[in-house]
């Protein structure tokens, strides 16, 4: 039995997310506003004699506190990243600060919900002027915060995700289309996009021309593939009207070099392994691709939201209350957030306890992984692939083989293709047949 764990780039362990020090950054930031605010309100109701905006205030102080947790979080994982005594890295402690985050979410709506439901068996006076211009500002923090905490990370969405394709043409009636990976060339004057397309049919080379001018004839094309391995395959092509497509397959990975000749003219493109899962916006992730989503910003970005809805629910329950005199409106929006806050909460305690317990977050890289070695002509023993952090992902890889000069290098070489694998143990057993 041989044996190897390889690490690729990063072999120190090293597993942050690639905006761990501008989520760092917004954090604190978003900290910064809620401590002056909390002071200003502490300060200026304790001077103007307003017990509503003193309350307002601490309120605020526990918001500051939830943040915190996320910019410790930060802090503490880009300090000890390179400390030995964690084996994995400190990937996870985002997902560790956003599943206590959720925690607290879970019993911030706990507690509304319940002082809600006592208020509405036994209602209390509600001071309207005071109440309604605090919910207002308690709003506009929350939206400036939110604000800090937005960017590229996606962290707030709900959709499902979806399987990604290097094509978005779909019904193939546009094969170049809006593909960001499709590589552009130029044979005989005439322009041409070569592209992987894997929309709901197996991986195949599309080519066609961008001018509507036209394909090559089809026994004039050809594709040859090498791999970091140094091996090789040539692909021939069939016409099918608009675009030109491989009569064969496309191995996993999809991270080679390809000649692409035209009517002898060869030229010379690179196939990369991209983020697909950058395209899943949600919370779930069901095997989009690779998961680089920073739970730790996404739980202070959820505390923020949360807090802006009961803000628009409170300024709601209590125009109502006030100008109707439906003092059950204002408990009546507090259980309607308590259960909106709950609901997030789900939500983030699923995914950061998944993670925490080392499910397995991506289908679809698993099957890419088990792909690329049957492609070898060996058999996968077992397989593992768990989350190191944002964007990261760790692998135990056994395979038999009954190839005798197959060493752990040889599938280094096969699987590094794969955005997002950082971290590969190889298990290797020699076939006994």
């Amino acid at each position: 039995m041989n044996e190897a764990a390889i690490g690729f780039g990063s072999h120190d362990h090293v597993f942050l997310g690639a905006a761990h020090d501008k989520n760092e950054r917004k954090t604190w930031a978003v900290i910064a506003l809620c401590t002056v605010m909390m002071v200003v309100e502490i300060v200026g109701g304790s001077l103007f004699g307003s017990l509503a905006l003193v309350a307002d205030g601490l309120h605020m102080s526990t918001h500051a506190s939830a943040m915190l947790i996320a910019a410790l979080a930060y802090r503490y994982a880009r300090k000890h990243a390179t400390d030995r005594r964690f084996v994995f890295g400190t990937g996870k402690f985002g997902d560790l600060a956003g599943f206590t985050s959720a925690v607290i979410l879970a019993m911030i709506a706990l507690l509304i919900g319940y002082e809600a439901i006592a208020r509405v068996f036994a209602p209390v006076p509600i001071r309207f002027t005071e109440a309604i211009p605090i919910a207002v500002v308690g709003l506009l923090v929350n939206i400036v915060s939110a604000w800090l905490l937005s960017g590229d990370d996606h962290h707030h969405g709900h959709s499902h995700g979806h399987g990604h394709s290097h094509d978005h043409g779909g019904d193939g009636s546009d094969p170049h289309g809006h593909d960001e990976e499709a590589k552009v060339i130029t044979s005989a004057g005439v322009e041409y996009a070569l592209s992987v397309f894997e929309d709901a049919v197996p991986p195949v080379f599309r080519l066609a021309s961008l001018d509507g001018r036209g394909v090559a004839p089809a026994k004039d094309v050809s594709v040859t593939t090498e791999r970091t391995d140094g091996s090789r395959q040539t692909f021939d092509f069939v016409d099918r009207g608009a675009y030109l497509e491989s009569t064969t397959d496309i191995p996993e990975p999809h991270a080679f070099t390809a000649w692409i000749s035209i009517a002898g003219d060869a030229q010379r493109v690179d196939f990369e392994e991209h983020d697909h899962g950058a395209h899943d916006h949600g919370a779930h992730d069901h095997g989009g691709g690779v998961d680089s989503r920073d739970h730790n910003i996404r739980a202070a970005y959820i505390h923020v939201i949360a807090d802006a809805a009961v803000s628009v629910l409170a300024i709601i329950g209590l125009s109502l209350a006030k100008a109707f005199g439906w003092l059950w409106m204002d408990p009546l929006a507090g259980v309607v957030g308590a259960l909106v806050i709950a609901n997030w909460s789900y939500g983030l305690m699923r995914d950061t306890g998944a993670i925490l317990l080392d499910v397995c977050p991506s289908d679809t890289l698993e099957k890419k992984v088990r792909a690329a070695v049957d492609s070898a002509g060996d058999e996968l023993l077992d397989l593992h692939v768990w989350r190191l952090g944002p964007g990261h992902f760790g692998a135990v890889v056994s395979v038999v083989t009954s190839a005798a000069q197959r060493n752990p290098s040889f599938y280094h070489s096969i699987l590094r293709g794969f955005k997002g694998l950082s971290h590969i143990t190889v298990e290797i057993h020699p076939s006994l047949t």
